[in-house]
């Protein structure tokens, strides 16, 4: 039997949370942290309560995290929840965009995307200016004469996320 939502899926699948947690890039504590947070619907449990993965479950867990990925928090994807699954079938082109065959706003919500941008210029501030008060004290304590201050990451080319181009495993739940 074949899902033709969920591309990639050739075959319908049943996975025990291990396996899922695996397919997905995570752990299974990963994948009941998601269950208990609201982000994905209980899954079907077997006559011993172990919980069954299937092509569904497994698309909408990849959008989980995709989406963590790209920086958006388990509290932004709790306000839409509801609609991540439509994101497994049908990917939006773009956050916020409106897709032509349904006619209505982005599955993710560009409201959504901007109050996490939001977020992350204010951490960025944040970190600025406690990266300024450092700098300060450094040039107070020497007299005037401060350290040559290091490059920034988008200076030094760098990637910005790590400070180095060595590949880094996330982090995300």
């Amino acid at each position: 039997m074949t899902d033709d939502r969920c591309p990639g899926l050739r075959e319908v699948r049943i996975v025990r949370i291990g396996d899922a947690a695996a397919a997905v890039g995570t752990t299974p504590r990963a994948l009941r942290f998601y269950e208990q947070r609201g982000l994905l619907p209980p899954p079907p449990r077997t006559r011993s309560g172990q919980r069954d993965y299937g092509p569904r479950e497994l698309a909408v867990l990849r959008v989980i995290r995709e989406l963590l990925a790209l920086g958006l928090t388990v509290e932004d994807l709790r306000g839409i929840a509801g609609r991540l699954p439509l994101l497994a079938v049908h990917p939006a082109p773009r956050c916020g965009a409106t897709a032509p065959d349904r006619g209505g706003p982005g599955v993710v919500g560009e409201a959504v995307v901007e109050r996490r941008i939001a977020a992350l210029d204010a951490e960025i501030e944040r970190l600025t200016r406690l990266r300024d008060g450092l700098r300060a004290g450094l040039s107070a304590r020497h007299g005037g004469d401060a350290p040559t201050p290091r490059r920034t990451t988008a200076e030094s080319g760098l990637s910005a996320r790590h400070g180095d181009d060595r590949p880094r495993r996330s982090m995300a739940g």
